[in-house]
């Protein structure tokens, strides 16, 4: 499978990764989102995390200037032309997706793979609403994109074995990261696991055994993590964590998932980590801990 064109849908934080690291190995790149401000601003935060590279000697300005110019914004799904692969990443709203592959299902032929960057919800039900649900799989990238090499292809009830061999061609050849099939299931491996770390880190906090930064240090210093559950957390976004606890909670049913009361007090406070500049800790502009 010769992949030159590929589609991503919302360019929030998974978006921006995942359009760069694109773009990067060569390939066009058309990202879509709903408003021209929205578009704007991911594309200044892609812009921006080039800058930064290009400051610790990682990249030059002519490869920042190449990168740049092999995205596209676009802003309505239809404008999207002659991709192998289109990747959907906006929030986990499953209403929202289905209707996105509901769309995607009708603008391109049945060979054109359609995945989702989803880390909890259901790639059967995304594939119900399309008249080809053989071509829908996950490609769930971990953050952040650009440094992690690893990305589970999900298989969902009718994913079809060509979708995932090219798929997984697609990931360990052209973006060349690890590929591990995951059959669907809440939470998957990384999501289910990471997110438990997470909430223990959180109940730990809440018995006053120790502070969030001590608790980060430990797993840090201690155990080789590159972040410590309580910056991880916020760099995920609490409310992402929130979000995939709860599904989680509903979905299996067991104590272990329920999320803790202090992520659901940060999350109704507005403090949802990088994104809003404060979360356990807190974070400039660019996204840099203070």
């Amino acid at each position: 499978m010769t992949v030159r064109k590929a589609g991503v849908i919302g360019i929030g934080t998974m978006g921006q990764g995942i359009a760069e690291m694109l773009a990067y190995k060569g390939l066009d790149v058309y990202v879509v989102e709903q408003s021209a401000e929205k578009l704007e601003a991911g594309l200044s935060h892609i812009e921006l995390n080039l800058d930064k590279q290009i400051e610790k000697w990682a990249l030059t300005q002519a490869e920042k200037k190449l990168i740049l110019n092999r995205i596209y914004p676009l802003e309505r799904l239809e404008q999207l032309v002659d991709c192998d692969i289109v990747i959907e990443t906006i929030t986990e709203d499953l209403d929202a997706k289905k209707e996105i592959f509901e769309r995607l299902d009708q603008i391109f032929d049945a060979e054109v793979i359609l995945a989702s960057n989803t880390s909890t919800l259901s790639l059967t039900e995304l594939a119900s609403v399309t008249k080809y649900p053989g071509r829908v799989i996950g490609t769930h990238f971990v953050y952040p994109v650009s440094k992690i090499d690893l990305v589970e292809i999900v298989r969902g009830l009718q994913t079809s074995d060509d979708t995932f061999e090219r798929t997984k061609h697609f990931i360990e050849e052209v973006t060349n990261k690890k590929g591990v099939m995951v059959f669907e299931s809440p939470g998957f491996v990384t999501s289910r696991l990471i997110c438990l770390f997470i909430n223990e880190a959180l109940h730990v906090l809440e018995e006053g055994v120790a502070s969030a930064d001590d608790i980060d240090s430990a797993m840090r210093i201690g155990y080789s993590f590159q972040h410590g559950p309580f910056e991880m957390a916020d760099r995920f976004g609490l409310d992402s964590v929130l979000a995939a606890l709860e599904r989680m909670f509903r979905e299996y049913g067991e104590l272990k998932y329920r999320p803790s009361i202090v992520l659901k007090k940060m999350v109704r406070a507005g403090h949802l980590g990088a994104k809003s500049g404060i979360g356990f800790f807190q974070y400039d502009k660019d996204g840099d801990r203070i």
